[in-house]
């Protein structure tokens, strides 16, 4: 069993069993911190080198502005999304202030595949691609930990619901 964060045990129906539960890679928020460091940078070299106290304070504005935006923002946004299969489907929520999910049946799931780009392979992350017999088609799940590890899993999990195994006591 795969687990790096527990979904809410409210989004099971009874007798549901949670399989994986991640979000996404902490790689996803190496940017973000690039972007907090340059904008203290800016703000304390325009401090220091500008006499205008007026300017130094509108740049220390802007600046707040800029990381509560690329910063902040992309901080809550991982620390509020979850990713999760269960004996039944996948889950995904995600969101700050409005929360947005989404639930697929493991009947409906057509295929499981992966993408692990050059800058994923060192963090053993990857992109996890579900296709469904919906409308929607395809639904990407970014940055996924030990991504093909959880393909493997859930490969095993559509074998045995598709061939009338039932149970998943191997998974």
């Amino acid at each position: 069993m795969i687990s790096t964060v527990a979904i809410s045990k409210k989004l099971l129906n009874p007798g549901e069993r949670l399989l994986i539960s991640t979000r996404q890679h902490p790689k996803a928020l190496i940017w973000p911190g690039v972007v907090l460091v340059l904008f203290l940078a800016l703000g304390v070299f325009v401090q220091v080198r500008v006499d205008q106290s007026w300017l130094s304070r509108t740049v220390w504005v802007l600046c707040l502005l800029g990381i509560l935006w690329w910063s902040v923002r992309p901080l809550l946004t991982w620390l509020t999304s979850v990713h999760a299969f269960t004996d039944r489907r996948l889950i995904t929520r995600r969101g700050i202030l409005t929360r947005r999910g989404h639930d697929i049946p493991l009947a409906r799931i057509s295929d499981v595949s992966i993408e692990i780009h050059l800058l994923d392979r060192p963090f053993g992350c990857g992109s996890l691609l579900v296709a469904d017999a919906s409308t929607n088609g395809l639904v990407r799940l970014n940055d996924i930990p030990d991504v093909e590890a959880t393909q493997r899993q859930l490969n095993e999990l559509l074998h045995q619901l598709h061939t009338g195994r039932g149970g998943s006591e191997g998974v």
